[in-house]
């Protein structure tokens, strides 16, 4: 197959691409006064907790050197934590800390690091060397999730995550992002995580891939991707389709993970999700998105528009099915 497609090829197989995304429907359906709501993981973190979503238990904000001086005092009584800028964004700046040995913090890829790392790390959080645009930023702990049993021979290390694309309330493809050891144990794509294609319907996979390329199995577990069906789908389905009422966002990427004892908890939401998932899907956006565009019926409930997106965006149903693996430079 050719590495190139043309655009009239891209647009007659469905893909939404970037610009598109951008002034069609990011500028069009997300209002930009709502936009620090998702832009600041703190303060979605708070906004959901405060409409009853499920999310990580948050352990302390750190806002200013002096903080970082005494956070030893907090990390002593924690075997385990997460580090997060507020502001950052693409996984960039986040400390996953999995346990203590001695005086020293072990992260999620195995990794020792010392109390001076950990304050370093704050440190440059604080600086905003890993938020968005480089603006001073504040860091929080929060607890670490415990991978579902389900998840163990699927991902290295760390967590993964359920990526769901909402289009005014409907959930219009999904994607579970699996950590590998390339990755750092973070489930993010563009640092070598797995990217799997999930059945709206079921949520079963699709297919996967790893740098845009098809994988089978998982590099360093050796399990099968393609016997994926991810547990508690329809509870997941409705978490992702309540956050369109929680930020008014009609356009919206949802990452959700699914904690052993908890069950689905709200990660983090993105006003501006990337398009890969559609590689990962291997199924254009665009037709989805235009179908409920030109869906004018009574206004329905988070239960209804979750059915209605079962029924109507399954790969069994009319979606375009396509060669994507070679078109990333487009999609972006």
């Amino acid at each position: 197959m050719s590495r190139w497609i043309t655009p009239f090829q891209l647009r007659d197989k469905g893909i939404l691409g970037m610009n598109r995304r951008n002034v069609g429907y990011i500028s069009r359906y997300n209002d930009r006064r709502q936009f620090p709501l998702v832009d600041n993981k703190l303060t979605t973190k708070q906004v959901a907790e405060e409409a009853g979503l499920a999310v990580p238990k948050l352990i302390k904000v750190i806002e200013t050197q002096h903080d970082i001086e005494w956070v030893q005092e907090e990390l002593a009584e924690l075997d385990e934590f997460v580090a997060k800028p507020a502001q950052g964004s693409g996984g960039k700046g986040i400390l996953v800390v999995t346990g203590q040995v001695g005086d020293n913090y072990q992260k999620a890829s195995g990794e020792m690091i010392t109390l001076a790392d950990v304050k370093r790390h704050l440190t440059n959080t604080l600086s905003g060397l890993h938020s968005l645009g480089g603006r001073n930023d504040v860091a929080f702990f929060e607890e670490l999730v415990k991978v579902n049993p389900y998840f163990n021979q699927f991902s290295h290390e760390g967590v993964p995550d359920i990526r769901l694309i909402t289009f005014k309330g409907f959930p219009v493809m999904g994607m579970l992002r699996l950590a590998t050891k390339s990755s750092d144990g973070k489930a993010n794509l563009h640092q070598g995580a797995i990217g799997v294609g999930l059945d709206i319907a079921t949520g079963q996979a699709i297919r996967a891939v790893q740098n845009n390329h098809l994988v089978s199995h998982h590099p360093d577990t050796g399990a099968s991707l393609e016997d994926i069906a991810v547990p508690n789908w329809h509870q997941l389905l409705l978490l992702a389709a309540q956050c369109f009422e929680v930020t008014e966002l009609g356009y919206l990427g949802c990452d959700i993970v699914i904690d052993r004892q908890r069950g689905p908890l709200i990660l983090e939401l993105n006003a501006r999700p990337g398009l890969s998932i559609q590689i990962a899907n291997n199924t254009g956006l665009l037709p989805r998105l235009t179908h409920i565009e030109g869906k004018k019926t009574r206004r329905m409930s988070i239960e209804e528009r979750v059915d209605y997106a079962r029924e109507h965006f399954s790969p069994q149903m009319r979606d375009t099915q396509l060669p994507l693996d070679h078109i990333k430079e487009q999609v972006g």
